[in-house]
């Protein structure tokens, strides 16, 4: 065996301790100096200066550096650098315990083995016994063809810990050059996944595979809920999304000091909804005018944007919010915004994070296309994960609340703890227009036809000011309170001091059976 790829020599004292310090040389190197120079001219850090910067300064203990892979066929037996191309540890950010994963690409092309495969799974039930948060920082070229069913075998072991830590332990993926093949089932198991803007892509089947077998032509994809400019801007996000997540699920997120007013009024937001119901407006900009220092960490922004979703905090306290957006698709609901919402829905309930959610919708977006791709099994999603949940849940009507989508979007009668609706809003089965059209209809086809228009305009109007408001709802106790926009922010967090400490399980089961 060549010489480099001895650990221990026959030596003994001071000699022991050099020897130490050249195989922990050998792992910092890495593939060496050329080829991170080439990974720094591509606008890619190496694996060990993006755990620096991801971590606090100086809290980074590495575990299992002098690991070896084993595999002896194809000449692989004459390359055995320590570490094994992946750098795995623990360390602290902003103080609080997290356990990292780095491939680095220097190393192999960072391909999994066998050995470092067992690194990943190491740290994975460490991160479980210690309930602390898993990150991993991916930059891998799949499978180390060399070693075969052991490499493979080495992806499922980690599919496995990452299915047993869902919504357990939060998990991030970071991917910060390429994931291909297997190795993109790891991050999809996990929470949220962070791609580079120019340095990374994921992928099952490549370009050129697809090019060969199906003569394709295709282009690399983003697939995350956070895109970053480089990798320094993508660990920083990293950062900022531990932030407002608990280490685990029997933990409450993490409450920060604010000072911005609980009682603060926001007098913009009694004439944001405008008066013409068909006028679109941001709800982005309600968001941010209500939430502590408006800022709002927003989750899948370039995804399904009719619908909403992110972080933010409230009376210092982290909160998920989802909200309709009218100004994409009149926030109608589509398959893609069930499914994200669905998903964000599901993780907030699983780690403890109170939702509130912010409703102007219309109803499910119509159409053969929504129709075929099974719209009906995908709202459902949305609607069991609204109804699941057992954490605060809180929903502000701004607007429209229309038929089934009313429903969905946290109405009272599926389980929401507080229910409040502005003046502006419109509850009802469908909007006013089709109503008239279909309560109205022999009325309107007997009326002379040049005044078929007015008479349906009256109509419209009439059904209004009689059915498409709040207080019909509220009558019914279906809305708790019909409230001054200004005020929304005291409402919300009035609500949440009171829920602070509540209490809901749902039924003893194995698991619930959520429509796929």
């Amino acid at each position: 065996m060549a010489e480099k790829n001895r650990i221990w020599e026959s030596s003994a004292g001071a000699d022991r301790v050099e020897q130490l310090r050249r195989i922990s040389q050998e792992a910092e190197a890495g593939g060496g100096a050329e080829r991170r120079e080439r990974e720094h001219k591509a606008g890619k850090l190496s694996a060990r200066e993006r755990i620096e910067l991801l971590l606090d300064e100086g809290t980074f203990e590495e575990l299992d550096k002098f690991v070896r892979h084993r595999c002896v066929d194809f000449g692989s037996e004459e390359q055995r650098p320590a570490g094994d191309g992946f750098v795995t540890g623990f360390g602290r950010i902003e103080g609080r315990l997290v356990y990292v994963f780095a491939q680095d690409f220097t190393v192999f092309g960072g391909s999994l083995s066998e050995t470092n495969a067992q690194k990943i799974v190491k740290i994975m039930d460490l991160a479980m016994r210690n309930g602390a948060p898993v990150i991993g920082l991916n930059d891998s070229g799949g499978a180390r063809i060399q070693e075969g069913v052991a490499s493979l075998a080495g992806y499922a072991d980690i599919f496995l810990r990452n299915t047993l830590a869902s919504g357990v332990i939060p998990q991030i993926s970071a991917i910060m050059g390429p994931c291909a093949g297997g190795a993109v089932y790891s991050p999809a198991i996990t929470d949220f996944v962070l791609m580079t803007r120019d340095t990374s892509y994921m992928f099952v089947t490549g370009p050129d595979v697809i090019k060969n077998v199906t003569h394709e032509e295709v282009t690399k994809q983003d697939v995350a809920h956070f895109v970053s400019r480089d990798d320094a801007d993508c660990l920083a996000m990293v950062r900022e999304l531990i932030g407002f997540l608990p280490s685990n699920n029997l933990e409450d997120p993490p409450r920060r000091a604010s000072n911005d007013p609980a009682d603060r009024r926001e007098e913009s937001l009694n004439s944001i909804v405008p008066e013409d119901p068909l006028k679109p407006y941001d709800i982005k900009d309600v968001i941010h005018a209500l939430v502590d220092d408006n800022y709002f960490f927003e989750v899948h922004e370039h995804y399904a944007r009719n619908i909403v979703v992110g972080f933010a905090r409230f009376d210092g306290r982290p909160v998920g919010i989802v909200a309709n957006q009218p100004a994409f698709l009149a926030g109608t609901l589509d398959i893609n915004a069930s499914v994200k919402a669905a998903r964000f829905v599901r993780f907030c309930d699983a780690f403890n994070i109170p939702l509130i959610t912010f409703e102007d919708v219309p109803g499910f977006l119509p159409g053969t296309q929504q129709e075929y791709g099974g719209i009906i099994r995908h709202g459902a999603k949305l609607l069991f994960a609204f109804a699941e949940a057992t954490v605060p849940k809180i929903t502000v009507i701004t607007r429209k609340a229309y038929g089934g989508a009313y429903c969905v979007m946290a109405s009272k009668h599926i389980r929401t703890d507080a229910n409040f609706a502005w003046p502006t809003a419109e509850i009802a089965v469908m909007g006013p227009e089709g109503a008239v059209d279909i309560v109205y209809k022999r009325e309107l086809s007997n009326a002379p036809e040049a005044d078929r228009a007015a008479l349906r305009k009256e109509k419209i109007t009439e059904f209004r000011n009689r059915f498409a408001n709040p207080f019909v709802a509220a009558e019914r106790g279906y809305i708790d309170a019909v409230i001054e926009p200004a005020t929304t922010r005291a409402h919300i967090i009035t609500s949440l001091r009171a829920l602070e400490n509540k209490r809901d399980t749902n039924p003893k089961k194995k698991h619930a059976n959520i429509p796929l």
